[in-house]
């Protein structure tokens, strides 16, 4: 996994989180227990500090970056697919939907699902236990059927695959 240190500040991974051999962590990112980094992921910390926090996974190509202060990814979060996160916080076991755009200042609450696609735009609050819609996200509705029962159950399913990966992804030789 690349892990590079700039100003001599370096990542800190911890030793039970798992980290795909294809993503980039650079500067000042902190990934905690349980948490797992997918392939293509650049989580770049060079500005301010990045925060993984326990069982969180952020997903295949998406990226974080940080301005000055501190970027929050809450526990048992799951940033999705080809997500753009910036300079924001993401709540506990919050949601972000595949593609989504999450951008500075931007505060999604806890259990909260960003609807994939979506942009939430600077500066935005986005309630717990709630859906957000749109781009940009303008439409909050109540957290309920499906859409719970992803925000209910990603966590612990991305918790397992990622011990799948750690235990048997090897690189083939052409």
């Amino acid at each position: 996994m690349p892990l590079y240190s700039f100003e001599g500040v370096s990542p800190t991974v911890h030793p039970e989180a798992w980290i795909a051999p294809t993503a980039t962590l650079v500067g000042d990112v902190v990934v905690e227990k349980g948490a797992s980094i997918w392939y293509g992921v650049v989580i770049r910390a060079d500005l301010g500090r990045i925060v993984i926090r326990e069982g969180a996974n952020i997903q295949d190509n998406s990226v974080i970056h940080v301005g000055d202060g501190v970027c929050e990814v809450g526990k048992n979060a799951t940033v999705g697919h080809q997500c753009l996160v910036h300079d924001c916080t993401v709540g506990e076991q919050a949601l972000i939907g595949n593609g989504a755009i999450v951008l500075d200042g931007a505060v999604i609450g806890e259990r909260t699902l960003i609807a994939a696609g979506a942009t939430v735009t600077p500066g935005s609050v986005i309630p717990p236990e709630s859906v957000a819609l749109g781009s940009p996200a303008k439409k909050v509705i109540p957290l309920e059927g499906t859409a719970k029962l992803f925000v209910d159950h990603n966590a612990t399913v991305y918790h397992h695959l990622a011990q799948r990966h750690a235990a048997s992804v090897e690189l083939v030789d052409p």
